[in-house]
């Protein structure tokens, strides 16, 4: 089939999707109730479902009062079975894919169960509305003319006892179709190879000799991946290589500190950025919108929301809401009901919702992963902005970083430790420093408290990181590439310690 006409039939099909996604656009609450009785239909012969009798659910209330919001720990062992050849335990149909993922970088690994309908109405599904909400607002676009170059995990899939785990990436080339293989590069062999330093090197030799005009991955690691494109083809900016380049679908990570250096790798105004919001649980939203930072709650994956108010959660207080009494501007934490078997599991995201008609979110970070050891509160979506400002005030560029308490002895006050690897250095530390000082103040009023005339806090200590010492410590874990992320923020000084230790 010629190119062109291929482009126009894919276009045609995935905005035919559109029509879809109006409808849980105009009756979100009937969408996401629906949602969760098929689910609960499908469950009550499971293990779980006649636990909590599913068969005798009919409403939300109904459902909150009877089953328990769980954490990874509390489902591991029903998980565990499952892995053991045990099935119809929380999910009907059979399950023999786990997705395996440590969250953070914490050496102990979590097994998230991917069922086909997971694979196929949620994970296969997000990818296909990805691209239709992309063309649907770019309709001179030619992605289909060319390739994708994706960049997922570094694991390839390993058996045991007739299951298979591995990166969601892995699964998810594992059991691809044939035409999504054609429209994308590198080949699926070199998308599963497990040495990183050798895959980056094959994916280069195969990517620069196609048609690249989408890139996919975590920004982190394909901003090392396109830096090495330049440094082997000698260009000096990524057009040069593909000319036809034309969006990054980028997820996984903020994208905030790195948006000025993909700028300079990718100097074209027209050139589009769509964020995507998904885990090995599943895929949540996509950015709905040209040249907007929140994303759109998708309804009808097969996943059920709830979410918990970041200021009961964990407390005796706690409650859950369900999406249709979610307020503007309120940190939220994510709990979802899923077509894998995760009953009213607690992921660990924080959301904040930027829009109420449609629902749209932003991340804001880990429900683990903030600094309140002094009642700052202080959350990735703060730390992040604060950075960017930041490095607008100063002309700092950042590669990487990690933020720690430093803990109060005595008479000293405590404070917040960052450890930063400068892609550009600020000409003065201090002036840093007092900027970030400033920018989180102003963002943050439990921080501003803290920091008044340092009643509690002293000003932050900023820590230069040498070259590569965020990726040679992910090295040393076994941690290269694709879903491996570094802990941004932490209440204990576990990680900033052993990175400050390779720093010497």
């Amino acid at each position: 089939m010629p190119i062109p006409l291929f482009n126009s039939i894919a276009s045609w099909l995935l905005k035919k999707r559109y029509h879809q996604i109006e409808l849980f656009l105009k009756y979100p609450a009937e969408v996401q109730q629906e949602v969760l009785q098929q689910l609960l239909h499908l469950a009550e012969e499971t293990e779980i479902g006649k636990q909590y009798e599913f068969e005798t659910i009919t409403d939300y209330k109904t459902y909150i009062n009877r089953v328990p919001i769980v954490t990874y720990e509390e489902m591991e062992p029903l998980i565990e079975r499952t892995r053991r050849g045990e099935q119809n335990l929380f999910w009907p149909t059979s399950i023999k894919w786990f997705a395996k993922s440590s969250g953070t970088t914490n050496a102990k690994s979590k097994f998230i169960p991917v069922s086909m309908e997971a694979l196929e109405d949620c994970h296969y599904k997000s990818g296909k509305d990805l691209l239709c909400l992309y063309l649907n607002n770019n309709e001179n676009s030619q992605l289909f003319t060319g390739k994708s170059l994706r960049l997922g995990g570094s694991k390839e899939l390993y058996e045991d006892n007739g299951t298979f785990f591995g990166d969601l990436s892995a699964i998810l080339i594992d059991n691809m179709p044939f035409w999504a293989e054609l429209s994308s590069t590198p080949s699926n062999r070199v998308s599963l190879m497990s040495e990183w330093e050798s895959k980056m090197y094959a994916i280069i030799e195969e990517s620069i000799q196609e048609n690249v005009t989408s890139l996919a991955g975590v920004p982190s690691w394909m901003l090392v991946l396109l830096n090495r494109v330049l440094e082997q083809t000698g260009k000096s900016h990524l057009f040069e290589v593909w000319e036809n380049l034309e969006v990054y679908f980028h997820g996984g990570v903020s994208f905030n500190p790195y948006r000025d250096q993909y700028t300079n790798l990718l100097p074209r105004k027209r050139f589009r950025y769509y964020e995507i919001y998904n885990a090995s649980e599943g895929f949540f939203a996509i950015q709905d919108r040209n040249d907007e930072q929140d994303l759109l709650l998708m309804l009808d994956y097969g996943i059920f929301y709830e979410f918990i108010p970041m200021d009961v959660f964990g407390k005796p207080t706690q409650k859950t809401v369900p999406l249709w009494e979610v307020e503007l501007d309120t940190n939220y934490a994510m709990v979802i009901t899923t077509n894998a078997g995760l009953w009213r599991y607690q992921i660990g995201d924080t959301v904040r919702f930027t829009s109420l008609n449609p629902y749209r979110i932003k991340v804001t970070g880990r429900t683990k992963h903030h600094i309140n050891v002094f009642g700052e509160e202080l959350i990735i979506e703060n730390a992040e902005e604060a950075l960017k400002r930041c490095c607008l005030e100063t002309g700092a560029e950042i590669k990487d970083y990690t933020v720690a308490p430093v803990f109060m002895k005595g008479k000293a006050k405590g404070a917040h430790e960052w450890l930063i690897e400068f892609r550009n250095a600020p000409n003065k530390m201090d002036g840093f420093r007092d900027a970030l000082d400033r920018a989180l103040q102003s963002l943050n009023s439990d921080y501003e408290a803290k920091r008044y005339n340092n009643m509690t806090l002293n000003l932050p200590k900023i820590q230069v990181a040498r070259d590569n010492l965020f990726y040679d410590w992910l090295k040393a874990k076994g941690k290269l590439g694709g879903q491996h992320k570094i802990p941004r923020l932490s209440n204990d000084r576990a990680y900033i310690d052993e990175l400050l230790h390779m720093n010497q």
